[in-house]
């Protein structure tokens, strides 16, 4: 059977709708809880992986020594050819491992927000013109070597990258649902201060229902384009 093993740093922020897709197509989950076991999979049985976000910086290795192992396993799956999606603290994961640089973004985004395609080659995934996508970042990357850029926003210019084939970064949430959304307005209800991108609880979870769906059916476009790209034997 397929493989599909889940890298998760907090309880509040797990796969969402990823699950519904994985479940769909037939795949054995497997999670690393990283708050409260580190244990990692044996790269050789994982056949996709999925990097989920947390409250915690890259750079945090001090407080959180199993960054650095994390970051290995990254740049291992990510060279073998793997599917390798990840989402806000994922895809900062993601560029560490490939040694980009991840630093404090000028301004946080948090909400309901727009980005907008930045590439159309047919050699990756191609985003819409613009979407409503859902955010809660403060940090961003310098574009890792040999990435495409595929979204940017006002707000954050590298929203989405792609390295080869095989993996891809997204600042943003395509994964959340209702109650994923409620989940973090109630575990990171601190950060929402005023801001010119950081929407109150209201307007987050009031957010219309249309929004959700059309960031699940682009994620599941997304997890469908990488498992399409994968290396096969």
């Amino acid at each position: 059977m397929k493989s599909a093993h889940v890298l998760q740093h907090v309880p509040f922020e797990g796969p969402g709708c990823i699950r519904t897709w994985l479940d769909q197509q037939g795949f054995l989950i497997s999670t690393t809880h990283f708050y409260r076991d580190e244990t990692l999979p044996d790269i050789q049985q994982i056949d996709f992986l999925i990097i989920m976000g947390g409250p915690m910086s890259v750079n945090d290795e001090i407080d959180y020594p199993w960054l650095a192992k994390e970051k290995q396993l990254i740049r291992r799956a990510v060279d073998r050819q793997i599917p390798v999606l990840g989402i806000c603290l994922g895809a900062q994961l993601i560029a560490s491992a490939a040694g980009a640089r991840v630093f404090a973004n000028h301004q946080k985004e948090i909400g309901w927000f727009p980005v907008h395609a930045v590439n159309k080659a047919d050699s990756c995934f191609c985003f819409p013109a613009a979407c409503t996508v859902f955010h809660w970042h403060g940090e961003t990357f310098d574009l890792p070597e040999k990435a495409v850029l595929l979204a940017s926003s006002n707000a954050c210019s590298h929203q989405a990258f792609q390295i080869g084939a095989n993996a891809i970064g997204l600042q943003f949430h395509l994964e959340t649902t209702a109650e994923s959304a409620a989940d973090m307005a109630d575990n990171c209800r601190h950060e929402l201060v005023a801001g010119d991108c950081i929407q109150q609880a209201g307007d987050i979870l009031n957010a219309p229902a249309e929004y959700y769906l059309q960031a699940n059916r682009l994620m599941d476009q997304v997890l469908t384009y990488l498992w399409s790209r994968r290396a096969r034997p």
